[in-house]
């Protein structure tokens, strides 16, 4: 099943990115890649964990919680117990997340790949879609602050992304590579979504992955329409510090500021009514808009974007 005819590949990181993507899902199935940020994994209690691909897991498997990450109704006993024995907590795990992370690091301990042990919680959970993380090699998100460099985690949620970001780096990235599952997808895409994601640190780390970029060009190149969806809205991030780092970080915090950073690359670009006024400066820089209600709060609404996004896509391909 497709409405966009033929696979369709959307770049994500994050609850904007898992929402869209759950759209998405809805509408074409199996014929859904999702490639994800692996910038923000960390190790946690000897655990591999992935927020972006788990957000994105949950999501699409219809457990997520209800603040678009971990799993509904999860509890916390065994992050009390870690307390008990002097563990730091700052970073929570639910007890039935607590299951994907045991079960992905044990598998890329007998010999899986990051790629192979996501795949397999995916087809436990029974998704359609294929979520692929950007590259297998570990790549590590760092933030200059005043306070000195500060791993993404640390960051994000030890300091409640206080700290003023001066820089973003990612550890590990020269060496990294696509997958030849990312590369295959990005190859046979008809559609090609950016996800409202922070184009700072969840899309800029998969668009630094060295020959992944140059993929998504040969893609425009061969005629494949890639969409950006705005995560700025009146100037202001629905989810996380996306908003501040642009400010901080010399960008313009507007849907116009995300359209710069994707001029070149994006062939459309669709932003939220409030920054209709923003069209014209951003069809400017070479892409085609589409004003649409970008804010999706339940399954309905994810369903709308998503549509609006395909069928936007296609009139890119007719032009």
């Amino acid at each position: 099943m497709s409405s966009a005819g033929g696979p369709v590949v959307e770049l994500a990181g994050g609850v904007g990115g898992a929402r869209l993507g759950r759209g998405l899902q809805s509408l074409v199935g199996s014929d859904l890649t999702i490639v994800v940020n692996t910038g923000d994994d960390l190790e946690r209690h000897g655990l591999l964990v992935c927020p972006d691909h788990d957000t994105v897991l949950y999501t699409l498997a219809g457990i997520e919680g209800p603040f678009g990450w971990g799993i509904a109704g999860d509890t916390s006993a065994s992050m009390n117990q870690l307390e008990v024995y002097g563990e730091e907590s700052w970073f929570g795990l639910g007890d039935r997340d607590l299951a994907t992370h045991i079960v992905r690091t044990a598998r890329i301990r007998a010999g899986a790949s990051l790629t192979e042990a996501n795949l397999g919680l995916q087809r436990s959970l029974g998704l359609s879609a294929t979520i692929l993380p950007m590259t297998d090699e570990p790549v590590t998100t760092e933030i200059r602050t005043s306070e000195g460099w500060l791993e993404f985690q640390e960051y994000f949620v030890r300091r409640h992304q206080g700290p003023t970001v001066l820089e973003v780096r990612w550890r590990g990235i020269e060496t990294a590579s696509p997958t030849d599952r990312v590369r295959a997808a990005l190859a046979a895409a008809k559609v090609l979504v950016i996800a409202p994601s922070n184009p700072i640190v969840s899309i800029g780390p998969i668009l630094a992955v060295p020959g992944l970029r140059e993929a998504i060009e040969r893609a425009r190149s061969a005629g494949t329409p890639i969409v950006a969806v705005s995560g700025i809205i009146a100037g202001r991030a629905l989810k996380g510090p996306a908003d501040r780092m642009l400010a901080s970080l010399g960008h313009e915090p507007s849907a116009l500021g995300v359209a710069r950073l994707y001029a070149g690359l994006a062939t459309g670009f669709v932003l939220d009514p409030a920054d209709a006024h923003l069209a014209p400066q951003i069809e400017q820089l070479g892409l085609r808009t589409l004003v649409v209600d970008t804010i999706m709060v339940d399954e309905p609404s994810r369903a709308r974007v998503a549509a609006e996004v395909l069928n936007f896509a296609r009139k890119l391909t007719r032009a």
